[in-house]
């Protein structure tokens, strides 16, 4: 054993050195948040924000709640840690902060920021050019109808393979893995069409890529901030790893379509429009070649448009649709029974077959979708915005934000309002479509009866946010995730649980119990 003075060891100098600076910065450093309560904080303590955000890492649930019941009419900060501080506003000025212009508060800046887009994307102009929006909520809104025989193909491909067909027994099945599967093949069967989206090896790394982004993000969130880049090369080690892959097997197609669209171009006899590709990674390189911006043309910039999507959309679909089948696992079988005669029903009326038309006319398979989200919300805040104003902006109740304050409004607590929601923590599968049914019966109308959908978003329902800036891809979403259930309910008797296992808080986010089981068996005569 050396016997030389701990103190004589450089790494524990190093390691001294950097508490000790820590410990100045956070005493010196002038803080740009406003003054208001700190929710987690206790009076007269040092370090109040520091201490609060570990509190409340511990207890995100309990966080929230007291800054939407006890600031009810006023704003405070809400501090966790693995995620940024906001400062909470209370809910009647959700509203408000919606309907503030872009000029004052920026949704993107806060993504950038939350997710730390800069590091743990390998090609952050990704997030700061987002062409794929504009694709998302113009094309591939628009043809969702035309997508929905090829969304159900892909489901029941994916859903016998992992259920299985045995209708003599029930099989037990990992619920999370086989939908994250069968989310992943349907979604690349409109980003990238078949073959491609069957393959194992590029569903494994858009799969695992959608948890990199979230937890290598939250990892950095806990790092103080000067060491980050330091740190992100080892934190971000998974994402450039699956990034890599899924851009090897994915860029030959890529390449092949540019090569098939250069020849279009230059040929005027090349008349072959039919089998040009119908998906979101031809769409993105029809948009790519309008511009006058080489940039979009790149193989890697289209191959990482189609990954971040996977990102965007695996990561929210599974835990969506996971979430809405332990839900009604552990409620009561009539329940399943009621959806699948409403399924049966309007298939018999659509002739048997799959559309828009029949899923728009499912109000109880909506309302359990519905339902589930607002029982489950990913999140414990909405609406979250950066202030970009350089004079900052101030509340309705009079509190003065500085520019760089991040700022949100209440999710989880409004789910669970009482007076919003009745009954706020039982799971009610046809709440909503029998509101829509109440409405209907006092004469409102559609508009008023559509607002029990989905889809829709209101400062009391912000699963997808709120406002302008709400998911662009909620209508595809919604029309995934309801051919998953119906097709599962139909084809699928499901055991009813006695019990539904716990959902697991992560800092700011809440995810379905990953490795709980349920007991599927194929329906025999159907």
């Amino acid at each position: 054993m050396s016997d030389r003075h701990i103190w004589d060891r450089p790494a524990v100098l190093a390691t001294a050195l950097i508490v000790v600076v820590y410990v100045l910065y956070q005493l010196l450093r002038p803080s740009k948040l406003p003054k208001i309560p700190i929710v987690g904080a206790k009076p007269g303590e040092f370090f109040p924000l520091l201490r609060a955000r570990w509190r409340n890492f511990m207890d995100p649930k309990a966080a929230t709640e007291t800054a939407y019941n006890q600031y009810s009419d006023r704003a405070c900060i809400l501090p966790i840690a693995g995620a940024l501080t906001f400062v909470h506003l209370p809910h009647n000025e959700l509203q408000w902060l919606i309907d503030r212009p872009d000029s004052d508060v920026d949704v993107r800046a806060q993504i950038v920021e939350s997710l730390q887009l800069n590091r743990t994307l390998m090609d952050p102009d990704l997030a700061h050019k987002p062409a794929h929006i504009s694709v998302i909520s113009g094309r591939l809104t628009r043809e969702i109808g035309n997508l929905v025989p090829d969304l159900m193909d892909e489901i029941q491909y994916g859903i016998d393979a992992l259920w299985g067909m045995d209708g003599e027994k029930h099989k037990t099945i990992c619920l999370f893995d086989t939908m994250t599967r069968t989310i992943g093949q349907a979604t690349n069967r409109v980003f990238v069409g078949l073959p491609l989206c069957r393959d194992s090896a590029l569903l494994a790394a858009a799969m695992a890529f959608s948890l990199d982004v979230p937890t290598a993000s939250t990892l950095l969130h806990m790092v103080w901030q000067p060491l980050r880049p330091f740190l992100a090369p080892f934190i971000t080690l998974p994402n450039r790893i699956h990034t890599n892959r899924f851009f090897r097997l994915v860029r030959p197609e890529i390449r092949r379509r540019l090569k098939d669209f250069d020849a279009r171009r230059t040929d005027s006899s090349i008349k072959d429009v039919e089998n040009v590709p119908h998906d979101f990674l031809q769409w993105s390189l029809d948009q790519a070649m309008s511009s006058d911006d080489p940039y979009y043309g790149k193989v890697d910039t289209l191959a990482g448009r189609v990954l971040l999507n996977n990102f965007t959309s695996i990561h929210t679909s599974s835990f969506a649709i996971t979430h809405a089948l332990l839900d009604l696992v552990s409620s009561k079988q009539e329940y399943i029974d009621e959806l699948r005669d409403e399924i049966t029903s309007v298939l018999a009326e659509h002739g048997g077959q799959w559309n828009k038309g029949a899923l728009s006319a499912m109000p109880k398979l909506d309302s359990v979708m519905r339902e589930s989200a607002r029982l489950n919300s990913f999140v414990v805040t909405a609406t979250n915005r950066k202030v970009v104003n350089p004079k900052g902006i101030t509340t309705p109740s009079g509190t003065e934000l500085p520019p760089g304050t991040m700022v949100c409004g209440p999710s989880f607590p409004v789910f669970h309002d009482p007076v919003i929601y009745p009954d706020p923590y039982t799971f009610k599968p046809f709440r909503f479509a029998e509101n829509r049914t109440a409405l209907e019966e006092k004469g409102e109308s559609l508009v008023q009866r559509a607002r029990q959908g989905l889809i829709t978003t209101s400062p009391d329902f912000v699963a997808f946010g709120h406002g302008r800036h709400a998911c662009v891809g909620r209508f595809f979403a919604a029309n995934l995730l309801k051919l998953i259930l119906a097709y599962t309910i139909l084809n699928y008797d499901l055991e009813i649980q006695e019990k539904r296992p716990e959902n697991v808080w992560f800092g700011t986010n809440r995810m379905p119990p990953m490795k709980a089981t349920i007991s599927v068996k194929r329906r025999v005569e159907i």
